[in-house]
């Protein structure tokens, strides 16, 4: 009888972290696939040179971040996954999500500009104890927008 009110105390919490933090996920990837449909006439590579020809007016240094935080059920599944070893599938598309937000925001801090060139992309997992349980992942993204005459 203890086990089973240890279950369902333990069950209840995981089972409504998965269904609103499954709500909130796809609730940033639709506003995600709306925003990259808006600007998606903005290149950004991360080749060196300008991809365009013509003559360039101005360049800048521009960077988007963005800090996104792990859900109760990815945390559960995380520390499941600790036990038996092996990559952490539900921090995936918590990585996807913090990648294009963040690639998103740079884009949307250059109005104006033709390309964006050698962008990169720096990830850092947040920890928020002494045990080093990862909390969230902050990205960084930042490159040179190209502005032509």
């Amino acid at each position: 009888m203890e086990y089973l009110i240890l279950l369902a105390f333990w069950s209840v919490p995981i089972a409504l972290g998965y269904i609103f933090g499954r709500s909130a996920e796809a609730r940033h990837y639709r506003a995600i696939h709306e925003r990259e449909k808006a600007i998606v006439h903005l290149p950004a590579t991360s080749l060196k040179k300008p991809l365009g020809s013509g003559a360039v007016a101005r360049s800048e240094l521009v960077t988007g971040s963005v800090v996104v935080s792990v859900d109760y059920f990815k945390k559960a599944a995380s520390a499941l996954r600790s036990l038996v070893g092996g990559p952490v599938k539900s921090y995936e598309t918590l990585l996807d999500r913090a990648k294009r937000e963040a690639v998103l925001r740079l884009k949307e801090s250059c109005p104006g500009a033709g390309e964006i060139v050698n962008l990169r992309l720096e990830t850092m997992p947040l920890s928020k104890n002494v045990r080093g349980e990862v909390t969230g992942v902050e990205v960084l993204a930042y490159g040179t927008a190209i502005y032509y005459a």
